[in-house]
Parts: C-alpha cells; structure tokens; sequence
C-alpha cells in the first residue's frame, strides 16, 4: 500500500511517521529544496496526545519539558488570578522546541524504507501513480487553491509574537501562565529552568515595544535576554469539505485556531490518531485503502473539530468583550465557576482530550 503526503512541514512528517508504522510506504512531496524551521518557536501538547505520541508514532520523552499546573490572569481584575489548573500525579502538558520535533522525525523518517522524499509534482501526475490516498498538508498549492478553497475564516486583525526569553535559573519552572491582557492574550511556557518561551497576541498596532510590554507583565522571571520576535498573522479556519476524490485535506489547511490555548498541533495528533484507526481497520481486515476512508474521516472529525475550534474562538471572544467594556465583572464569574471542582476538571479534560462526542 502506498500514498503521498504533500508538504515537508511538522503535520506532513508526524503523520509520514504514524503510517510507516503502519507498514504504509510513503512518498513525500515538497516544492522547497531545503525546509527551514526556526528554533525559537515551540508547542505545547497535552498528556494525552503525548502519550498517543510516543506509543504509535515516536518517543520524544528526552525533548519534553512537563508542565504540571497553569494559572490563567486577567488585566482587568489588576492581574488577580482568574483560573487555575494542577495535575499533583502528573503534567497537564509538555512544551517541545519546533525544531527539535522537526529534526527528530525527519530523521528517523531518513532511516526508513519505506519513505521517499520527492520534489514538486503536479496533480495529473500525482493520479497517474494510482497512490490509494493523498494527504495534502500544504497550505498554498494548486491543488488547495483548486479543490480546498471553501473556508470558514475569522481575522482576528492580530499578530502573534514569539520569542524566548532568558532567565536566572529557576529551580522549579513548570507552572504555564496565561494573562489576558487588554492588548491581547500573553503566555509564558517554561522550556527549561532558565528559558522561558513567550507568545504575546496583539491587535495591530503601528508601534510596539515588545520587551516592555513583556517586562510589564512578567512578575516572575530575572530576565537576561529576550531572543528576537518571530511574527505571524493570526486567523481561524474550518474548511467547508475535507476531501476531494481521495485527497484528503490535513493540518493548518483543515483547520486553524487562535493559539491562546496551544491547541492547533493538538487537534492535528488527534485527526493523525482517528486516521491511524481507520487504516488499522482496514489493514486488520485484509481491506484496502479506498476513498471510504475518506468518508469516515470527515465524519468522525469534522463536528467535533468545529465545535473545538469554536470553543478556544469563544474563549478569545469573552474576554476580548471584556476589555471592550472595560468591566471585570465576566472574569469575576469565570473565576468563580473555576472554583468549582467539576467544572475545573471539565476545563483540564476538554484541553487535553478534546471534545468527545
């Protein structure tokens, strides 16, 4: 059995990784000679999808840093505390460096017979191999533009800034922090006892001083140096059909979040997970891989990334109004509700499972 994944990006080499370890062959398609992936940019992944990670697609145990509690803060209640989550037994979530997961996987996919790397192709040619399915993971090719180009989109008119900061050495630096500011969303992800990732989302604005505005907020950290920002606009999207014939849409192209949760990469692992069973179905059975696939994919997927993606955009919505009204009195109900031990544990299970259906 073999398919082809289009794009040389984090999604595409995660989901070549679960499918050769499926005995899958995978052919993957770039359009650029050599992927360039920063090293300052991180993601955070939930226990859940760690522990799917390293049971069916690779252990990155060594490239975690474990975060066990997150404390979410509110510039209108004079950054009093509004939320706050703990795991005693175990981490909520685990921070990974982009970079490393990147270098990681391709290597290992490298080393695999099962995977080639190929360069651009068109998509006459791409039918004539007969590949049982297509994974589209780029954003920007003619095959996205030709069959993927009805979308649900929000602008949030906002720029995502991300840096690292470097500290003095904490000896205890796991607990994430998340101050929804009047400017936007601010969170600090530790990485390590003296690094400290940083994204910062504001609405656009003609002059910023970033370091500033990060020392403003910053009560914890003795900060040495903060690396230079990596930017990039910010957008929601659910594509309208995630399929065409038996090309299936995936990653960023499928659906993208605000990032004030961390969840995008978590929804990916997640639609890696249901694929993976699809096609363990088939393989168990002596099935082959058709088009049903596809069919079953969406139906399985589509509701509840929707529903997820619209959750995190209602989270931005709330206290975005917030500000708007310059009242505190929202954060004030949502601190109370948060003390409420089953609706704490709904928050923790909702980031770290998803939505359950």
């Amino acid at each position: 059995m073999k398919v082809s994944i289009l794009g040389d990006g984090l999604t595409s080499l995660t989901l070549a990784k679960s499918l050769v370890n499926q005995g899958v062959n995978v052919d993957i398609f770039s359009e650029r000679k050599t992927k360039k992936i920063n090293k300052i940019q991180t993601i955070g992944i939930s226990k859940a999808n760690i522990d799917f990670f390293n049971k069916n697609i690779l252990n990155i145990n060594k490239f975690l840093w474990k975060i066990n509690k997150i404390e979410i803060y509110s510039e209108n209640l004079k950054n009093e505390k509004v939320l706050n989550f703990e795991n005693k037994n175990e981490e909520l979530f685990s921070v990974i460096k982009n970079f490393d997961l990147y270098k990681t996987l391709f290597v290992s996919l490298k080393k695999s017979n099962l995977v080639k790397f190929k360069k651009k192709v068109s998509y006459d040619i791409l039918k004539k191999k007969n590949y049982k399915l297509i994974f589209n993971c780029d954003f920007n090719n003619l095959i996205s533009k030709k069959f993927f180009n009805k979308r649900i989109k929000k602008d949030y008119n906002s720029f995502a800034y991300i840096s690292i900061l470097k500290h003095e050495k904490l000896s205890n630096n796991q607990t994430a922090s998340q101050i929804f500011t009047k400017k936007g969303p601010l969170a600090f992800l530790p990485i390590s006892p003296s690094e400290t990732s940083i994204v910062y989302s504001i609405k656009n604005e003609k002059s910023l001083n970033l370091e500033n505005l990060i020392k403003k907020y910053n009560t914890k950290y003795k900060i040495i140096k903060i690396q230079n920002f990596v930017t990039f606009k910010l957008e929601s999207l659910n594509l309208r059909s995630y399929y065409h014939e038996n090309i299936i849409a995936f990653g960023d192209l499928l659906h993208k979040i605000h990032p004030l949760a961390g969840q995008g990469f978590n929804m990916t692992i997640r639609d890696i997970k249901e694929i993976n069973e699809l096609i363990q179905f088939r393989i168990n059975h002596g099935l082959d891989l058709d088009t049903s696939i596809c069919l079953d994919f969406e139906k399985n997927t589509k509701n509840k990334n929707y529903l997820f993606s619209n959750g995190i955009n209602f989270i931005y919505e709330f206290f975005n109004f917030e500000n708007k009204i310059n009242n505190n009195s929202l954060s004030k109900t949502v601190k109370f509700l948060g003390n409420n031990i089953s609706i704490n544990s709904f928050f923790k299970k909702f980031a770290n499972k998803g939505l359950e259906i």
